[in-house]
């Protein structure tokens, strides 16, 4: 029988944060599973099956597969929706366990707290997964500002460092805005983004800018209708870790009423992502 739980995640209060649904007990077709998506219009919605363990496939302890809709496209991988996928199975049962993605088989650890974080920052939930392969693609000088809607005939937008493309499973191309009041000016061109990410494999846009306690604040232009806009983007954080190599907190959300705080560890050659997860009242 289908379940479904909904829950915010990465809100920084309670009651704050970006919607996934969780979906266990579907046997649905991919078609129908993106209608599902599509008709919910959630930012995402994780359907959650169990691995059968005579299946041919990695030799590993994963119990799950995990599958990732968004309402207009399939995704390999979603952060916030894997991150409340993790405190439902968490919750069932009591112990870390791994999942591995649908798309792609990725492997991903799902755990309360960080396991090996040293930082005592490690409180919440937590998705522990390798940095993966990201495009390699030349950006051009006058892409970032057609992509952000600042372009201007023949000036290049004045970026705070230069773009870069990272992954931990869904590239992100990164762009560094020179202050947070230019980032939250932004009004990208949606569809550009959109035709762009899909011609060179690249999930979307990040763009970032550093705050003057430390930490850093974000924006994530992947969806084609401006009101389904995230309020938190999981991969986004990932790339952007292994795009600094350091251990981040990455505000986002705020300026669309939900406030979100992303906190990232490193672990060796993981990553590792999370925040807090809370469920809602049954759909």
């Amino acid at each position: 029988m289908r379940t479904v739980y909904e829950l915010k995640c990465f809100g920084s209060r309670p009651g704050e944060g970006n919607a996934a649904l969780v979906v266990l007990g579907d046997a649905s077709s991919v078609a129908e599973r993106q209608a599902f998506a599509r008709a919910q219009n959630r930012s995402a919605c994780v359907f959650v099956d169990a691995l059968d363990a005579n299946a041919a496939g990695p030799a590993d302890d994963a119990e799950y597969v995990l599958d990732y809709f968004y309402p207009h496209m399939r995704s390999p991988l979603c952060l916030h929706a894997t991150l409340a996928a993790a405190r439902v199975l968490l919750r069932q049962h009591g112990r870390p366990l791994a999942v591995r993605t649908a798309l792609r088989g990725q492997l991903l650890r799902l755990s309360e707290g960080a396991p090996g974080a040293a930082s005592g920052r490690a409180t919440g939930v937590f998705v522990r997964l390798q940095r993966q392969g990201a495009p390699d693609v030349a950006i051009a000088p006058e892409l970032p500002g057609a992509l952000l809607g600042q372009a201007a005939p023949g000036v290049p937008l004045k970026l705070a460092s230069a773009p870069a493309i990272a992954s931990v499973g869904s590239p992100k191309l990164l762009l560094e805005m020179s202050s947070t009041t230019a980032l939250q000016s932004l009004r990208p061109d949606l569809a550009r983004i959109a035709a762009w990410g899909k011609e060179h494999g690249v999930s979307g846009c990040y763009a970032w800018a550093r705050r003057a306690d430390g930490t850093f604040e974000g924006r994530n232009f992947n969806h084609l209708d401006p009101a389904l806009e995230d309020s938190a983007t999981g991969v986004a954080a990932g790339a952007l870790t292994v795009h600094l190599g350091r251990a981040i907190t990455l505000h986002q959300g705020a300026h669309l009423g939900q406030p979100c705080l992303l906190r990232t560890e490193l672990d060796g050659e993981h990553i590792l992502i999370g925040g807090g997860a809370e469920f809602l009242p049954p759909i």
